[in-house]
């Protein structure tokens, strides 16, 4: 099984953007050095001074000269708020910076009313995924240069290495954004820590609306990739402690309170108690938002939903405190995958 991670950018306590960049930037560093096959960062907005991950296209530029190896993506530049040849032109100049180590994630998010107004976004689309579709289409286009000849764009080009060009990817949470990556024939990755609870679903849909592509970046087979909130720690108690940053935040998220991340110890108290371990075994159909172990349990648990869905790479997404904890989380998952140091 191939391990990844995706960084939110959380800002620490008492810390800053710039501390959230650092620590992001010594993240992707341990990533490569430990052997994960790829470092994405995230993209939102409007959540004040807890996530700083709000541009990705500049991150990424920054951690291409921090890294030599490790694959770079974006978790996803959010598409409906942008033009698709800026976002093919931003991923060009990406892979100029690191020539044949990029990973195009698309996908799509709507903000607050007042976030989204900032951005110029038009929330009243017609038809959302008809419209998703085709800006995933005209992105990839516009990257391989595949416009047929005499279409308004066939002239544009793209500044990029001469290395492979950015590997597409459809992010998101829905069978219907599973059937939108099949019927383009593009790699999938779906966000089980958002909703879990369709992770199977979708990649249902995924495989029944494949179909193999005529884009060019696509895939002649479905290929996938599941990302999972999860924590590691030496042992399941003490893992089960640091999930309860994450099981507290999804609380807030429920109550409507967005853009704050308890610490441990704020989060056992708002929870009522510590978590109990994630069983090391998880009954079929059940894929709980957040999981955690010691690295023989996590791993075991890993395999478990990678093998439920079909796909043999999972990436890791965590809220996790404390920077140090979520390193030291990402070097005990790593040794119990059995991943090969770089």
């Amino acid at each position: 099984m191939d391990l990844s991670i995706v960084d939110l950018s959380p800002v620490p306590d008492d810390g800053t953007g710039k501390d959230a960049y650092a620590n992001t930037v010594e993240a992707a560093q341990q990533a490569e050095r430990l052997g994960y096959s790829r470092f994405w960062v995230a993209e939102h907005h409007g959540m004040g001074d807890t996530l700083a991950g709000t541009t990705p296209e500049v991150l990424l530029g920054h951690l291409a000269a921090e890294t030599d190896s490790i694959r770079l993506g974006s978790g996803a530049v959010l598409l409906n708020h942008y033009s698709p040849f800026k976002v093919a032109e931003l991923f060009g100049s990406l892979d100029a910076l690191a020539p044949g180590r990029i990973d195009a994630g698309l996908g799509r998010a709507n903000g607050s009313p007042a976030v989204d107004q900032a951005l110029g976004t038009d929330r009243r689309v017609r038809n959302p995924d008809e419209d998703h579709a085709e800006k995933i289409e005209a992105v990839v286009s516009h990257l391989y240069d595949s416009y047929p000849d005499g279409h308004a764009y066939s002239d544009l080009e793209i500044p990029r290495s001469d290395a492979e060009t950015p590997v597409p990817w459809v992010l998101g949470s829905s069978p219907s954004s599973a059937a939108l990556a099949g019927e383009l024939g593009l790699r999938y990755c779906f966000a089980a820590f958002i909703r879990p609870e369709l992770a199977t679903r979708s990649f249902e849909a995924y495989r029944d609306q494949f179909q193999s592509s005529e884009l060019a970046g696509g895939v002649d087979e479905p290929q996938g990739m599941v990302a999972v909130n999860a924590v590691c720690a030496e042992t399941d108690e003490e893992a089960a402690r640091l999930r309860a940053v994450a099981e507290a935040s999804f609380k807030r998220m429920e109550r409507g309170v967005v853009g704050t991340t308890p610490s441990v110890e704020e989060a056992i108290d708002e929870l009522g108690a510590v978590p109990d371990p994630t069983p090391a075994t998880l009954d079929a159909g059940e894929w709980p938002r957040a999981i955690s172990g010691s690295p023989e349990t996590l791993s075991d648990l890993l395999v478990q939903l990678a093998d439920r869905v079909g796909v043999d790479e999972v990436m890791i997404q965590h809220v996790v405190g404390d920077h140090a904890d979520a390193l030291c989380s990402h070097e005990l998952l790593a040794d119990g995958v059995g991943l090969t140091p770089r």
